[in-house]
């Protein structure tokens, strides 16, 4: 089995990081890639529905693993006690087959990152020059124009930003066993 790249997507609430992590996935799908996503929630969130099978096996079952299977997809419901665990323990666990992982979130986790920030939404971004971990940050993509930092930066209004930032991020993405 081939190794698999990490990168992860940051940045503050409502700065779009969503909107890159699926442009990112995409981009790499079209270059015959085999991409798998992970988010990283601050609090616990309900993906199920309230009165399915699946969430009353999960629910009043208290069962520790529910799988769905339908037509052309699966889904895992698994129980845990753990607080929370490292990325690359559960990229290991459930994406290991994948070329890349495309993590949104993990800000504190040793990953190389892209931040995406809006200046619209904040004044500054995550990234600090001066900080112990500012040599984890890969790129910068922002609506700020003004802004100049150490690393490379893409600006939502430029041309072919995409198809740059995609390779930038498979050379710098750490890479897992």
């Amino acid at each position: 089995m081939a190794a698999t790249r990490v990168i992860s997507v940051v940045g503050k609430k409502d700065a779009g990081k969503t909107s890159l992590v699926v442009a990112l996935a995409s981009e790499w799908v079209k270059r015959g890639r085999r991409v798998a996503t992970m988010k990283h929630g601050a609090h616990p969130a309900e993906v199920d529905q309230p009165g399915t099978d699946t969430h009353r096996h999960y629910t009043e079952g208290m069962a520790e693993r529910v799988l769905m299977e339908f037509p052309g997809g699966r889904v895992l419901f698994e129980r845990t006690t753990e607080q929370a665990e490292d990325p690359l323990a559960l990229v290991r666990r459930y994406l290991g087959d994948a070329d890349i992982v495309v993590i949104e979130g993990y800000k504190k986790a040793a990953l190389p990152k892209i931040e995406v920030h809006r200046k619209s939404r904040h004044s500054e971004p995550l990234f600090d020059p001066a900080s112990g971990d500012a040599k984890q940050w890969v790129a910068m993509v922002t609506d700020d124009e003004q802004l100049r930092v150490s690393i490379p930066t893409f600006r939502f209004t430029d041309t072919g930003w995409l198809v740059t930032l995609a390779q930038l991020a498979w050379d710098r993405a750490v890479v897992v066993e």
